[in-house]
C-alpha cells in the first residue's frame, strides 16, 4: 500500500486463520509481527509463525485470530524512520476496513523480533491506546526512545497496562538494553513477563520459541 510517511509502498503480509472463510460471520483478534533489522517481512513466515498458529487453532488450544506482518526496509531510528506512522495511520485502519476484525485494542497485540521488539515498544507503549498487548523478543530498545520510555508509561493508566512479555537469550549481544527496559517495568512495578533463556541473537533461538509466543499472543482470546 502507499503511504506518504514512506518513500516505498509498505508491503506487508496477512495470516488468515484456518476457518476465516468458512465463517464469514465471525471477527477475529489480530496480532501484528514486525520482523528483525537485515530481514524481510516473510521471516517470521519462516519461523513458523503461520504453521503454528494453524497447529493450536486446529487442536482448538488458542482461538483463531489474524496475524498481520509488514515491512521495514529502513534501519534507522523512528525520527526519521516513517514506518511505525505508516503502520498505525494507514495499515492498521485499512486491516481493520478490508479485514473481519475485532477493531480495539483488547483484540489487537503488537510485537516483534530484534529490530522488530523496538518498534514493539515504541508503538506499544507510545500508543498504547491501540494494543493491549507488547512481546519484545530479543530487545534493543531505539536510540531515539531511551528518553522517553519512562514517561510513556508513566502516561499510560495502571488497568490499562498492556500484558508485557519479554524474552533473550543468554548470551544476546544485545541483552544489556534488554535488561535496561526489564529493569525500569521493575522499578515502577509494572506487571510483565520476563524469560532469560539459553541462545544467541539469531534465528535458531527464535523459532525454538515461537510456539510458546503464539501461545502467550493468543492465550487471553
Amino acid at each position: 500500500m502507499r503511504s506518504k510517511y514512506v518513500p516505498l509502498p509498505l508491503e506487508y503480509i496477512v495470516y488468515l486463520p484456518p476457518c476465516y472463510d468458512q465463517q464469514p460471520e465471525r471477527h477475529y483478534p489480530v496480532l501484528y509481527l514486525i520482523h528483525g533489522q537485515n530481514y524481510n517481512n516473510d521471516q517470521w513466515v519462516r519461523l513458523g509463525a503461520g504453521e503454528t498458529a494453524d497447529a493450536l487453532i486446529a487442536a482448538g488450544e488458542v482461538a483463531p485470530f489474524i496475524i498481520v506482518m509488514p515491512r521495514d526496509r529502513s534501519w534507522t531510528q523512528p525520527s526519521v524512520d516513517g514506518f511505525g506512522q505508516a503502520l498505525i495511520n494507514d495499515l492498521l485502519p485499512w486491516v481493520d476496513n478490508h479485514y473481519r476484525t475485532l477493531p480495539s485494542r483488547t483484540y489487537r497485540a503488537i510485537g516483534g523480533l530484534s529490530r522488530g521488539a523496538s518498534w514493539a515498544v515504541h508503538l506499544g507503549l507510545s500508543h498504547w491506546e491501540l494494543f493491549s498487548i507488547l512481546g519484545a523478543h530479543s530487545l534493543p530498545v531505539f536510540w531515539d526512545d531511551t528518553p522517553h520510555v519512562r514517561a510513556w508509561l508513566d502516561a499510560i493508566p495502571l488497568q490499562s497496562m498492556p500484558r508485557i512479555f519479554m524474552d533473550t537469550g543468554e548470551k544476546d549481544y544485545l541483552i544489556q538494553s534488554t535488561l535496561w527496559f526489564e529493569g525500569i517495568l521493575d522499578q515502577k512495578g509494572i506487571p510483565h513477563e520476563w524469560y532469560l533463556f539459553p541462545g544467541y541473537h539469531e534465528e535458531a533461538y527464535w523459532h525454538a520459541h515461537i510456539e510458546q509466543y503464539i501461545r502467550w499472543y493468543a492465550r487471553d482470546w
